[in-house]
């Protein structure tokens, strides 16, 4: 039976108190969920609304997004961008790519965002960036594989966002069962092994873990 990671009446007070998507976020959000058959998958009103927070803060150069879907997570990080920055963004399938691509050209800045589509353990060694913010959220069973090719090319003051880190609460059920559940499982072990770098786990939505270097 899956966790209540946090009470429906929380989450409801949380978005209540949250500054409001723009229109474009809104719209897609909202379209997001009306026709999507993966609409889950979206980061959503606040989750959106902290990765924007962040890259207000880091003003980063080079942003990272691996798993586009339809373009939200992307175009809350670009509000923070700085000039001239690049956003990096990797989607493997197609549909969802096309979406994303002209959910984009209805942005400010979007000159800035370069969409790859493919698969990302393959794309990212190809990118020769020092990044300033990573937001991982894309297959479960490869995370581990996607830090490993990201840390090194991390920046000094730079950022890695994992998403899904809870799993819809399955890693709080031992013994953990189920592909995605152990791989998250396994990746949230790694890298509090990994004497690189430090990190914090936040329970925002379904669990985000920020991850800098020492």
């Amino acid at each position: 039976m899956p966790f209540e990671i946090i009470s429906a009446l929380a989450e409801a007070y949380v978005d209540k108190f949250t500054s409001e998507e723009d229109e474009l976020l809104q719209k897609i959000n909202k379209k997001t969920v009306k026709s999507h058959p993966r609409a889950h998958m979206l980061s959503g009103h606040v989750q959106g609304k902290l990765l924007t927070f962040f890259s207000k803060i880091l003003l980063p150069k080079y942003i990272l997004d691996i798993g586009t879907f339809t373009g939200y997570s992307a175009l809350c990080m670009l509000k923070g961008i700085a000039e001239n920055g690049e956003l990096h963004t990797i989607e493997i399938r197609q549909e969802d790519a096309d979406t994303a691509l002209e959910n984009f050209k209805l942005a400010e800045n979007n000159n800035l965002i370069t969409l790859h589509v493919g698969n990302a353990k393959n794309i990212i060694p190809t990118l020769s960036r020092e990044w300033d913010l990573v937001f991982i959220d894309a297959d479960k069973v490869s995370y581990i594989e996607y830090y490993e090719l990201v840390l090194p090319h991390l920046s000094k003051r730079g950022i890695i966002i994992a998403d899904n880190v809870l799993f819809h609460g399955q890693v709080l059920d031992p013994p953990v069962k189920g592909k995605n559940a152990l791989a998250i499982d396994a990746f949230n072990k790694h890298v509090y092994s990994d004497s690189r770098v430090e990190q914090v786990m936040l329970s925002v939505r379904d669990g985000l873990l920020l991850i800098k270097k020492i």
